[in-house]
């Protein structure tokens, strides 16, 4: 392991790294020695040498031989200094920034030839090189190609290359990690290769060769890792096994006025044989928007208490909340003690609330983060329950995992549809149940596009759907007035619908405090409102069954996956829902496709794909935003086979008896390893 200690070492141990250029790397989230080489150039500058002034390119990188010939000195502070120099095809001027006169005359000497380097401008019809080096000129090399690199403000290429090439030429020589039937896929280039000619300026993005695609697989087998190692560790948790019988949950199965679909039922299964098994469950419930996770995890829920143990069930807002708590009481109120905790519970009634779970007077408590505050304690936990959490990483899943003790199981629902490499790689560490198929009472949502310059037939439609006693969201991209961007504001609209539906119209948005928020989407949940203008803040998943149609402005300004989530607030309840996406002229052909691929279907997982392949993953419904890893040389769309190859040999190597010591050096290349020592 000594050949990995240099790369784990700060990057202030390392030559020409004083401790403001320390500061600045960090704010590129460049910590450790590693990191650098895992920030690959993006670019080259040419530096041309051998030229004349009359031959130089604007905007490149030149070495020229010039004579200096007068200097321009302006006593006025802040102007810059200048030097006219010259050669026998022409002039060229030396600018100087926050420079000094001793320092120009000093290396700048008039009539001495000197060489410079600097990459030219051109300003008032003439040459110019502002804050110029002077170099060396090697006659027998007419081009010098260097990579050019990302940087924040501070940093120069110039001195981040000779940073760079000195971690390269002190580069370990690492005990090979993968297996030979792996590495012949990438023609057996090591990982020292392939790092060495990743960052040589000729090789430049080589997404598709053996050493780019090598570091890429080494990427994503260290991510499987870590999740494969998280998994087995939770799976060697033992338990005591809960007991129950399903007569309770058939009772209410059977008094629904719809029936499970397969999906639900097999989903149930897979629970209950978690839930009763020796080892504690830890799964992800996903499913697409409507198609019934809440059922499933009450019906579990329902299960864990029959066999003596409290349910805690967390959702991230109040009114969701109240949702989930409404349902349970409906469904399961003659069979448990029910109570619900928010941020407007009062001390008192938390205190009361507290003393009935200390007697085990309650079995099942629904509520927002509160619940897990310090000062709330479980007599008997025996199930976590936490919905719209796919913000949650995985060393805070991990923490989750061992609150309530060994005999607590866990259950995360998440209503955000993503691809199978994603999946694999965001919850790799869980075990996973998918809920595809819509109950068959839900009616499939009609969407529509509409030119904005139909808003007269659209506000039509609306009105209709007012008289029919429905309601509408409307939903626009931003709080206020953007010159630089062309969309419809919340507010703006807002004024306009006010005064065409008078006292029927309110508006919601990431501006408004969380508790006025919550009244007004009360208002609009008592139907005592008709139209809810909004941004983006009501795609959490809240039953809204009187709603009927959501009309999105700009939807071309929308990703796929955020549309179809927001067309999912409506089709609720038994009327038939529709969505119409209202858009400027001159689409791109991206917005049209997007559009297309909306109206043609409703199938989330199948959305969200197609939505990867036309924006990138980062951007997926808030991935970025979230913090769920973003691969720095990984891209699950052109890499897609290797996700598929680092899957089968996690597979393999959980099957055998291979040593896991010999990916440590891997994995704490890519910053796991506080993890991976508690487990290997």
């Amino acid at each position: 392991m000594k050949s990995i200690e240099f790369l784990n070492k700060d990057v202030s141990i390392l030559k020409g790294i004083g401790s403001k250029t320390s500061s600045i790397l960090k704010k590129k989230n460049i910590n450790k020695v590693s990191d650098i080489l895992l920030d690959f150039p993006r670019a080259t500058v040419d530096n041309i040498t051998n030229c004349k002034i009359k031959e130089l390119q604007i905007g490149k990188n030149h070495t020229i031989n010039i004579i200096p010939k007068k200097y321009s000195f302006p006593r006025i502070r802040n102007l810059p200094f200048k030097v006219i120099c010259e050669d026998e095809t022409g002039e060229i001027d030396c600018v100087f920034f926050n420079s000094y006169e001793k320092y120009i005359r000093k290396i700048l000497p008039i009539n001495i030839s000197v060489n410079i380097t600097g990459t030219v401008n051109y300003y008032k019809k003439k040459y110019q090189i502002v804050n110029p080096k002077v170099t060396s000129l090697n006659q027998n090399q007419t081009t010098i190609i260097e990579s050019k690199y990302s940087l924040t403000e501070g940093l120069k290429q110039s001195n981040y290359n000779r940073i760079i090439n000195n971690v390269l030429s002190k580069l370990p020589d690492l005990d090979e990690w993968l297996s030979e039937e792996v590495l012949k896929k990438f023609n057996n280039v090591s990982w020292k290769d392939s790092i060495l000619k990743i960052h040589k300026a000729s090789n430049i993005v080589p997404y598709n060769s053996n050493y780019y695609r090598r570091l890429a697989y080494d990427e994503i087998l260290a991510t499987f890792l870590i999740s494969s190692q998280v998994r087995k560790k939770i799976n060697k948790v033992k338990k005591k096994i809960k007991k129950f019988n399903l007569t309770k949950c058939n009772d209410v199965i059977s008094s629904l006025n719809y029936k499970l679909t397969n999906d639900q039922i097999y989903t149930l299964s897979e629970i209950n044989k978690d839930i009763s098994s020796e080892y504690k469950m830890f799964r992800l419930l996903q499913g697409d928007v409507g198609s019934g996770k809440t059922i499933v995890s009450l019906l579990s829920a329902l299960n864990v208490t029959e066999a003596g143990y409290q349910v805690a069930f967390m959702a991230p807002t109040e009114i969701l909340a109240n949702q989930h708590y409404n349902l349970a009481k409906k469904l399961l109120g003659k069979y448990l003690s029910i109570e619900l905790i928010t941020g407007h519970t009062t001390n008192q009634f938390k205190k009361k609330i507290q003393e009935k779970i200390n007697n085990k007077e309650i079995d099942l408590v629904i509520g927002t983060h509160s619940l897990f505050q310090k000062k709330m304690f479980f007599n008997n936990l025996g199930l976590i329950i936490i919905d719209e959490q796919h913000k949650f990483g995985v060393k805070q899943r991990k923490a989750l995992s061992d609150k309530g003790g060994s005999n607590c199981d866990v259950l995360l629902l998440s209503a955000t549809p993503i691809p199978r490499t994603l999946m694999m790689t965001i919850y790799g560490d869980m075990n996973v149940s998918i809920i595809n198929q819509k109950p068959k009472n839900r009616k499939e949502v009609i969407t529509y596009s509409k030119s904005e310059k139909k808003i007269n037939e659209i506000l039509s439609f609306a009105n209709k759907q007012i008289k029919n006693n429905n309601q509408i969201f409307w939903v626009c991209p931003l709080i206020e007035e953007s010159k630089k961007v062309d969309h419809e504001s919340a507010i703006k609209k807002y004024e306009f619908l006010k005064k065409k539906f008078k006292d029927n119209v309110d508006i919601i948005h990431g501006l408004i405090k969380e508790e006025n928020r919550e009244i007004i989407l009360k208002k609009f949940l008592k139907n005592k409102i008709k139209i809810l203008v909004s941004t983006t803040v009501i795609e959490v998943g809240i039953d809204f069954p009187n709603a009927s149609l959501i009309i999105i402005e700009n939807a071309n300004k929308f990703g796929l996956s955020q549309l179809h989530q927001l067309r999912g607030r409506v089709g609720r309840g038994t009327d038939q829902s529709y969505c119409v996406l209202i858009f400027k002229n001159n689409l791109s052909e991206n917005a049209k496709k997007r559009i297309k691929i909306l109206k043609e279907t409703t199938d989330g997982f199948k959305i969200s794909n197609e939505d990867m392949k036309l924006r990138g993953y980062g951007d997926i419904l808030g991935f970025k935003q979230s913090g769920v890893k973003n691969f720095k040389l990984a891209d699950p769309i052109l890499h897609e086979d290797l996700f598929e190859l680092a899957q089968k040999e996690i597979s393999r190597i959980e099957n055998s008896d291979d040593d896991l010591t010999r990916y440590k050096t891997l994995v704490k290349l890519f910053d796991h390893a506080e993890i991976i020592n508690d487990l290997v």
